[in-house]
């Protein structure tokens, strides 16, 4: 057993039997050791997962263009705030930049990386070397006040730590426990009030048997980009369901889901801290929870349909039109769009706060807020 999983054995050993949600945010994100923190981390094709944009750069350009779009709504002020927790290996902002650096926009854009580990961070710092005078990092959304722009999250969600639930004769709450130095789960009364009145709030009721995930840390998040926002959207890109597809009768394991070397597995008890750990988002509670803290839900969809909206054929005339290499740049964008790939895993969900009435250009083809 590696380090991180004698530390999380320690911890039970001196504590008792604890969380699956406090074993999940150890083995992720447990400074130094877990998923996330680790120096070791890679992402993309040469580690466990990849996201749309290590599939394309052409998803930051549609993502810079995004970001103009609501300058532009907002009357184009002196400064605008693009804020991206959990940026990964920094391509995202890179592409996006390089999109931006000659256009209007590019003088008002102030771009924020939110990242506590000093190793993603070196990591990101050396990518983002040309663009060094354009970015700058914080530890945590509190650090940044009164803001107005947008906050920007693609795959931040689904790696909350979740708590586990499973109906018995009332609903229980899964624990990790240890037998003979391996990690075992138990179950045992809920650990906090907050899952109980999560099951009121969303009118839920669940069978015998039936096991899920709750994410509580989604409302903790929306409070403090409330605190940061004064006005502005965020914008979520993730797997994910809206409410009623999450807990439907079908989907009675949840949707918990392990990530080793590109092949997926269900069992969180291996390779600790070597293997991502996520949950899809219920994006019914971004909408509720987000609505409590002063957003309004703009528009929901398919990654895929929102993309082409928001003018993914145009971006591509413009960027690769004459390239000798059009026919395989076009084969790997289509994999952001396509059915049975990225376009169709990830929905896209845009929150704004302020006084204006928005309307995206992402949304026009289909907005599907109504299923929220």
């Amino acid at each position: 057993m590696n380090q991180l999983g004698k530390k999380i054995l320690e911890k039970i050993h001196n504590d008792g039997p604890i969380t699956f949600e406090a074993f999940m945010d150890m083995a992720l994100y447990e400074p130094g050791l877990g998923y996330y923190a680790s120096e070791k981390i890679e992402i993309g094709k040469a580690g466990d997962y990849y996201t749309s944009q290590h599939l394309h750069p052409i998803f930051g350009a549609l993502m810079g263009r995004q970001l103009e779009e609501m300058w532009e709504i907002m009357g184009k002020p002196a400064v605008f705030h693009a804020v991206e927790p959990g940026a990964g290996t920094g391509h995202l902002c890179m592409d996006l930049l390089n999109y931006l650096a000659k256009r209007e926009f590019f003088d008002a854009l102030r771009y924020v990386i939110v990242e506590p580990h000093p190793s993603m961070r070196e990591k990101q710092q050396k990518l983002l070397g040309d663009f060094s005078h354009k970015v700058q990092w914080v530890s945590s959304l509190e650090e940044m006040r009164s803001i107005s722009g947008c906050i920007l999250s693609n795959e931040l969600l689904d790696a909350f730590p979740v708590h586990l639930v499973e109906m018995e004769d009332t609903l229980r709450e899964v624990y990790v426990t240890a037998e003979n130095g391996r990690f075992k789960e138990t179950k045992g009364d809920l650990s906090t009030p907050a899952l109980s009145g999560y099951l009121e709030e969303f009118s839920l009721s669940f069978p015998p048997g039936y096991r899920t995930e709750i994410n509580l840390r989604i409302k903790e998040w929306l409070r403090a980009a409330s605190g940061v926002l004064s006005e502005g959207f965020i914008v979520t890109i993730d797997y994910g369901h809206p409410l009623q597809e999450y807990y439907s009768e079908e989907r009675n394991r949840g949707t918990l889901m392990c990530y080793f070397r590109h092949q997926v597995n269900e069992n969180p008890f291996t390779n600790t801290g070597d293997q991502d750990i996520t949950a899809h988002v219920n994006f019914s509670s971004v909408k509720t929870w987000g609505e409590e803290y002063g957003f309004r839900t703009l528009g929901f969809c398919r990654q895929g349909t929102y993309l082409v909206s928001l003018g993914i054929d145009e971006m591509i005339a413009e960027l690769y039109k004459n390239s000798k290499d059009y026919l395989f740049e076009v084969a790997k964008i289509k994999r952001l769009i396509l059915p049975g790939t990225l376009g169709e895993t990830h929905n896209v969900l845009i929150q704004y706060k302020g006084n204006k009435a928005p309307t995206l250009r992402g949304f026009s083809l289909k907005n599907q807020m109504r299923k929220l």
